[in-house]
């Protein structure tokens, strides 16, 4: 997949012609790869880019801090190449770009660097300075410059609008599976193992303390199933994130336990992939009692992934 960044006059030198998304597209789910699909069916053999945004356009334009998101940008370009993307183009989102008219946006981006004939986004889709354009703006640009538009509906599930916003809400809650279904994946985070107060192992569970990137939507505190990919290998476990109250508290971690082997991890990247919830983080009368119920917990967690 090619990747454009940097100034938009050197993305697309040869111009040639694309089917242009155009969105954040964070944690490219179901809802985005409909847009994809809308593009592959009505571009007639075009090749297929995703217009993007290095940073969520949401911190330029309101001055708060960006929504958590789902994915690392270089996730989100995995994802997208992943769903068969033939290119990708990163717009860096700074006032300049935020001050943009509609038709200062779409010539500069879609026009003059993509080429773009056919240009799809979800319904509801809002663009320029102001959030001024509108879909039907869009589509009257485009008889102007030379490309049609598709728009396509909000997935539905089950009731639930797929959208990344209502994806995070339901990581935020500990709604994992429900994220899941509306990803088209299972949830997942990577991050750093670091050393711990290696508690874990002495009571019988050595855990794996991992970081991850900010700015990344956290999983409600608790104890979830998961399965976690080392160095290329699969194993699966549990996973506990909160703040150990058994133990007196703390700031909150995010901690896995790979039941059946004990390796040193310390250093090493890992993928987390929460697939469900077991339960809410509990404090403990003893240390016994939370014992009994983390052998509780990898009994549960053993189900749920043989399942």
């Amino acid at each position: 997949m090619n990747i454009f960044t940097g100034d938009p006059e050197q993305w697309n030198l040869d111009k040639t012609p694309y089917a242009v998304a155009v969105g954040v597209f964070d944690g490219v789910h179901r809802g985005h790869r409909a847009v994809f699909n809308a593009l592959r069916s009505a571009g007639d053999g075009l090749k297929v880019c995703a217009l993007t945004f290095g940073s969520h356009p949401d911190a330029v334009v309101t001055g708060e801090p960006a929504p958590p998101l789902l994915t690392t940008l270089e996730r989100r370009l995995e994802l997208l190449e992943e769903a068969g993307l033939d290119a990708a183009a990163v717009i860096d989102f700074d006032d300049g770009v935020r001050h943009l008219s509609p038709r200062e946006f779409v010539g500069i981006f879609l026009a003059d660097a993509l080429a773009a004939q056919l240009v799809a986004v979800g319904s509801g889709f809002r663009f320029g300075y102001g959030a001024e354009g509108t879909v039907d703006h869009l589509r009257l640009l485009g008889q102007d410059l030379g490309f049609d538009v598709v728009e396509t509906p909000i997935v539905n599930l089950h009731g639930t609008e797929v959208r990344s916003s209502a994806i995070r809400a339901s990581i935020a809650a500990g709604a994992v599976e429900l994220a899941a279904r509306m990803l088209g994946r299972t949830f997942e985070i990577e991050g750093t193992v670091v050393a711990g107060d290696r508690r874990g192992r002495t009571i019988g569970f050595p855990t794996a303390n991992i970081t991850m990137p900010s700015g990344l939507v956290r999983p409600a505190g608790g104890v979830y199933a998961v399965r976690c990919t080392v160095e290329g290998s699969v194993i699966n476990g549990v996973s506990n994130v909160g703040t150990r109250p058994t133990f007196g508290g703390g700031p909150e971690t995010i901690e896995v336990h790979l039941y059946g082997i004990d390796i040193d991890l310390y250093g090493k990247t890992v993928l987390v992939q929460f697939v469900d919830r077991i339960r809410n983080e509990q404090r403990f009368a003893s240390v016994d009692a939370l014992v009994s119920q983390i052998e509780a917990d990898i009994g549960v967690a053993k189900d749920i992934l043989a399942g």
